[in-house]
């Protein structure tokens, strides 16, 4: 395939055809093994249940290119972002390409309709995401002129390198030093009662750092959450949300969150978890890990890794994580650029 034959057709994630659907999940899965080896193929059936489930406040741009016969996906792309009060300067943009079809001029191809939406939309700031086993990423976004703002470490960790006896002394501990603060369990959905705290509890997650990316804190709401929930839920996955209670105001102090799917047994991802700053140095961010890692082990006896993501310069998380025993696994850096210097960039290519 050359630039001159490239076909380049727009995909709408929330009612493109079966074939479609299929196309870009295979060629996610190619990705996919590329970038994290150890994790299994995700069917098509779940990628279309999380697409045709996308949040409503989620909009965006979304491409493919296929081969020169029309039989597989070779190349993505999409541009998206969150109509909400906050960030509306930012959007948020990723383009993909098959190892055999890289330095074809592809991704400037792509580049040229992504690009659109921000001019559309008048935001000013692009944000895209590259990972560290495929360096084209990184040496695509070096030369339209990106600045790396935030490097996040994937690590990994083992249920065999788990210390079980240091996961019973921290939840002692913290019981001691702790001892105004209660557990407590959100299995699945959050119960429709509990929404607006829940939502008041994940803006903690806005104190993790953020590198230099241009980026403001965003306030979650009840709405949103009942929208990421359904979209959850379509793909089959199951949540369970621990957290921390302040007995004596009655605040929530703290959560861990971790993500588990039937059709992949052997895997728990780690989402968010985070303390507010006026409760922290008292054990209870090691104590939510403990706990929830007991859990996960006493009721999914199938589940052998735990997968999950932390800024490299968040260190107090990143010291409770290597105690675990998590590793890291690889990298992925995050850029920014001005939509005016993406635009200078392609005029001068042209």
């Amino acid at each position: 395939m050359t630039i001159l034959d490239v076909d380049i057709r727009p995909f709408n994630p929330r009612d493109a055809s079966e074939r479609e659907f299929v196309g870009r999940s295979d060629f996610y899965n190619r990705l996919l093994a590329e970038q994290m080896p150890l994790f299994p193929p995700v069917s098509a059936e779940e990628r279309k249940a999380g697409w045709q489930n996308m949040p409503a406040f989620i909009e965006g741009d979304y491409w493919n290119i296929w081969d020169a016969l029309g039989l597989a996906v070779v190349a993505s792309a999409y541009v998206n972002f969150a109509r909400l009060p906050e960030n509306r300067h930012v959007i948020e943009f990723d383009i993909a390409i098959l190892p055999e079809y890289r330095r074809q001029g592809l991704a400037r191809r792509l580049l040229e309709r992504v690009v659109a939406l921000p001019q559309r939309e008048g935001r000013r700031l692009m944000i895209g995401w590259t990972n560290s086993r495929i360096p084209a990423g990184e040496a695509f976004m070096r030369r339209i002129g990106a600045q790396q703002g935030l490097i996040e470490r994937t690590s990994v960790l083992e249920v065999a390198d788990l210390n079980r006896e240091l996961m019973c002394q921290w939840q002692e501990q913290a019981q001691q030093s702790a001892s105004d603060f209660e557990l407590g369990l959100w299995d699945g959905s959050y119960p429709e009662a509990d929404l607006a705290a829940v939502a008041a509890l994940v803006d903690v997650m806005n104190t993790a750092p953020r590198g230099t990316l241009e980026l403001e804190d965003e306030h979650t709401t009840p709405e949103q959450l009942r929208q990421r929930q359904q979209q959850r839920l379509a793909r089959g996955q199951i949540l369970w949300t621990l957290y921390a209670r302040h007995m004596p105001s009655g605040e929530l102090a703290g959560f861990t969150e971790v993500v588990w799917n039937p059709r992949r047994p052997e895997i728990v991802m780690q989402g968010g978890t985070g303390v507010w700053p006026k409760y922290r140095n008292k054990g209870l961010g090691r104590w939510l890990k403990a706990a929830m890692i007991e859990k996960v082990l006493r009721e999914r006896p199938s589940v052998k890794r735990f997968v999950t993501g932390n800024a490299q310069t968040n260190a107090p998380m990143l010291k409770i994580n290597v105690e675990m025993g998590f590793k890291p696994y690889h990298a992925e850096y995050a850029w920014q650029i001005e939509t005016e210097r993406v635009l200078h960039y392609l005029a001068g290519r042209r």
